[in-house]
């Protein structure tokens, strides 16, 4: 269906509407959409902890440099 099709369609049931209900149509503009935030994911307790694990373990490693490059040292 083309719009031309559609707007003719639209005519003759907007009439219909008049003659059997002896109505009056109103037509408006379509809304726009309203705008769309970025989705944002709160962190869990969880997600806190892991990070808490993460930061200890880049303080370890950080503080033991020496360790990490040769752990095989006798």
């Amino acid at each position: 269906m083309t719009k031309d099709e559609l707007r003719a369609e639209l005519e003759r049931q907007e009439q219909r509407y008049k003659d059997v209900y002896g109505g009056e149509i109103t037509t408006y503009a379509a809304q726009p959409d309203p705008e769309r935030k970025p989705w944002r994911k709160r962190a869990t307790v969880q997600d806190q902890a892991f990070q808490q694990e993460l930061q200890k373990i880049e303080l370890e490693l950080k503080q033991a440099p020496a360790e990490i490059d040769n752990p095989l040292r006798w």
